[in-house]
Parts: C-alpha cells; structure tokens; sequence
C-alpha cells in the first residue's frame, strides 16, 4: 500500500523516523505502515535506492521523505546557488523510491527574517513546491521557531504548500506550545505531524527528542484537539526505534 491507500481507512497512519538502512529494518520490524527517512545527500541516496526498495518489498512498508537542514536561512542567493539544485536532485531521487509526501526546514519567521528576504525565500520555496509537484510529491514545510502568522504568509503565497506541524519543536521558545494556533487557524494546511517530547527551551539543545510523557508538552491535550478536527493523515515518532511502541500507545490514546 501507498500512503494514499492508508489514508482512505479513515484514520491516523502513525510510522518512525529513520535516519538510515538499520532503522527502516527496525521501524518494518515493529510492524509499522511507513518510515521517514532522511534525503540528505543526492548521491549517497541514489547508492542505497536499490536497499531501500528491498526493505520496502520485505516489510511492506512506504516511505515518507525528510529533507535536509537549508544552510544559512540568511542567504537567499547562496541557497538559490546550492540549496535548491539540491532539492531539486533529492526530489528525482524520492520520486524513484515511490515517496509521494515530505518534509522540509525552511525558515521563514517574519519576527525577524526582513521582508525583503521573506519576499525571496517564498520565491524559492515556490520553485521547490512546483518541482516535487511536477513529480506527484506533497512538500511540508516543518515549524522551526516560527508563529503560525509567519506560515499563513507562506500558504498564501504559495497554495499548493503543506504543513508538517512538530508538536515538540512548538514547546521551544514559547510560553504557549504554538501547536494550538496552528491547530486553529491553519489545520486545513496541515498534511504531516511529527511527535517527541522535551521540557521547553530556547536552544537546540532543548529539542530532546523524548518518548511521549517525558517532557511537559501537554499531549492528551493537542493530539485531542486535532482528533476533534479530524486528523487522519500520516504521524511520525521522531524517536528511537525502541522508544516508539510506548509512544505509538499515547498516540492512539489521545488521536482516537
């Protein structure tokens, strides 16, 4: 089954992330529809493809994309001369594995990026959304620092964008998890969902990556309110293998 098949069951299709060949056999291992895997290097990929399709026959399994870090987020003129020709191989990569949704880190926090840099991020990530477009893949963008004003901007500008809401991510630098905002006023956007836990924070070293109840983001609450809305599409424990079937229990708790 594709993503699309799991989808029209009519509930929350919850997979691992995998950061290489080991964890897709442990996230297929437990048993799970799908694993995330990072699409970071054009050719270290296309090396593997022929591995990742075994694993993907043997457990049955589809894969959802996770794109590399963008560099700078101050530069539009470097990234138009390496990030994106970049993202543009690593999509005729992913379309070879059969991934029809990923993940992207594109900052674009109007809280202090300066209009004139936000007007040409949005042009590129315009290209890059036409380019996995053009290949029957749905680009997300991820939540890094950003409000859900700075991605209502972005959804303007660009309809045929996608969110992927990171519940942990929205615990950092706010005294609010931003998920709530994101919930109410942007839940049509959001096609992905990525789950950890941590204890808030203003630095990286904050974002934990912890099983679900470790951390003080307040789950029972968020996953409730996107159940209420009626969220049926793919999750992600952004966690150790060993860690997931815990969490994957929380989850259905709460996204019944």
């Amino acid at each position: 089954m594709d993503v699309g098949a799991y989808e029209g069951f009519g509930m929350a299709i919850i997979g691992g992330r995998a950061h290489n060949l080991e964890h897709v056999h442990e996230v297929g291992r437990l048993g799970y529809p799908f694993a995330e895997i990072s699409i970071y290097d054009p050719e270290e990929v296309s090396r593997s493809i022929d591995d990742f399709l075994r694993l993907k026959d043997e457990y049955g399994i589809f894969y959802l994309a996770h794109y590399p870090n963008e560099g700078n987020p101050f530069d539009a003129k470097v990234l138009e001369e390496t990030f994106v020709p970049r993202m543009k191989k690593l999509v005729e990569v992913t379309h070879t594995l059969g991934i029809t949704k990923g993940t992207l880190h594109f900052w674009v926090d109007k809280r202090w990026a300066e209009p004139s840099l936000l007007s040409a991020k949005t042009g590129l990530l315009s290209q890059l959304v036409d380019a996995a477009g053009d290949r029957g893949i749905t680009l997300c963008i991820e939540n890094l620092t950003e409000q859900y004003e700075s991605f209502a901007a972005a959804f303007d500008s660009i309809p045929d964008l996608r969110m992927t809401l990171d519940i942990g991510h929205a615990e950092l630098l706010s005294s609010e998890n931003t998920s709530f905002n994101f919930i109410r006023h942007l839940f049509d956007k959001i096609e992905h969902v990525h789950v950890h836990d941590n204890h808030g924070g203003k630095t990286v070293k904050d974002d934990l990556h912890l099983p679900l109840g470790q951390g003080r983001v307040d789950y029972p609450k968020i996953l409730s309110m996107l159940s209420v809305k009626g969220y049926r599409r793919t999750v992600t424990m952004e966690l150790k293998p060993e860690e997931m079937p815990e969490t994957k229990q929380k989850i259905e708790q709460y996204l019944s």
